[in-house]
């Protein structure tokens, strides 16, 4: 194909999705891998055994069937589904964000100023929740933490105000920043946006390594909720390669949003691997338990470090500040270990690196890095 052939062919694909970069995947053959917030615990050899013969045995010539549904099933009760509330699946969290911003794209029109649906979210936060309301067509407006990375609560509120989002996203954790958000503030924004008419999606992707949830609160205050949205994921659990992700909410919110998920987006194998899991869930409890234990000794021997800030976390990764990022992710990735820098995604994220918390081996082999690095 000449050069004259392409030129022209570049008309067809829009011009913002020219300009954009795909999700770039770092290398990271022969590295001990911190990069992407991963379970970095296999399956016992007697559990790989059993699912491989339950794999081995699944019709793989058939579409999925109403197993799906054992698998929705088991995740209500794994999560204690409030009453009233329904649950759907999507090929990880990502898909279910998407699924929502073709949901809620509604088109300009004289009842909303002729003006794109908004999406709503502070930042720095979660990169798909801007990318997805970009390729949607719908409207992102980020609004900045504080310096200490807290929800700057007059700033969202005033933004919802203005913009009357469709959607607010909130992390609880939150990613990049690993941090639980003060529950007074986000109740604010909670019932602001309630009351100019939008919806409000917490992402608890992080929750296995919390200290809370918010779900207590909507279970204990279900009418002020009955405009939120949560989301979870099995990535966390200790199955990122499994894709599945989950979203809770009110019956008549979740039917509306479930009309736009493409038929049969669970695979066989990626239910009956999140099935067999839920069923095994006492192994992933004592990862999860483990990982925590590891966060706080990382936590310790990095605030020892001469220049190095750390941030508390309530997530298995923690953010933080050396004194030159690309120098430090260039050191570390010299010496065998793969981080993430973190430091150009937003100016309060100056000189920032984020570390996913490994096994004891890993982070001892990260701990030594970083010391040659600095």
């Amino acid at each position: 194909m000449s050069g004259k052939e392409t030129t022209d062919l570049m008309q067809v694909f829009r011009q913002d999705v020219q300009s954009m970069h795909a999700y770039a995947i770092q290398d990271s053959t022969g590295m001990v891998k911190l990069d992407a917030m991963e379970n970095p615990f296999g399956l016992p050899l007697d559990l790989q055994e059993k699912l491989g013969q339950r794999l081995g045995a699944l019709a793989l010539n058939r579409y999925p069937d109403g197993r799906v549904n054992d698998l929705r099933a088991a995740l209500a009760a794994h999560v204690g589904l409030p009453e009233g509330f329904e649950l759907m699946l999507g090929n990880g969290s990502d898909e279910l964000i998407s699924l929502l911003a073709i949901a809620c794209d509604v088109p300009p029109s004289a009842a909303n100023g002729f003006k794109p649906a908004v999406v709503l979210a502070p930042v720095p936060g979660f990169v798909m929740y801007a990318m997805s309301a970009q390729l949607q067509g719908l409207a992102f407006h980020g609004v900045p933490l504080t310096p200490e990375f807290e929800l700057d609560g007059p700033a969202m509120l005033a933004a919802i105000a203005e913009h009357r989002p469709a959607i607010v996203y909130l992390a609880y954790p939150n990613n990049p920043t690993a941090n639980l958000w003060d529950e007074a503030v986000m109740a604010q924004i909670i019932q602001a946006q309630g009351e100019q008419g939008g919806l409000v999606v917490l992402d608890e992707a992080y929750q296995p390594f919390a200290s809370r949830t918010y779900l207590d609160r909507i279970r204990a205050q279900p009418q002020a909720h009955a405009h939120v949205l949560l989301m979870r994921t099995l990535s966390k659990f200790g199955l990122a390669g499994v894709r599945l992700g989950y979203m809770m909410g009110p019956k008549a919110l979740i039917a509306e949003i479930d009309k736009v998920r493409p038929p049969y987006n669970i695979s066989v194998l990626n239910y009956e691997c999140a099935l067999f899991a839920l069923e095994n869930s006492e192994v992933f409890s004592a990862q999860a338990l483990e990982l925590r234990a590891q966060r706080a000794t990382i936590f310790e021997a990095l605030q020892s470090l001469p220049g190095v800030t750390p941030f508390q976390s309530e997530a298995n990764m923690i953010l933080t500040r050396v004194p030159d990022a690309k120098k430090a992710f260039d050191g570390l990735k010299a010496r065998g270990v793969l981080i993430k820098n973190v430091s150009k995604m937003h100016p309060l994220l100056h000189n920032c690196i984020r570390i996913t918390v490994g096994t004891s081996e890993e982070n001892a082999k990260m701990l030594t890095a970083l010391k040659a690095s600095l």
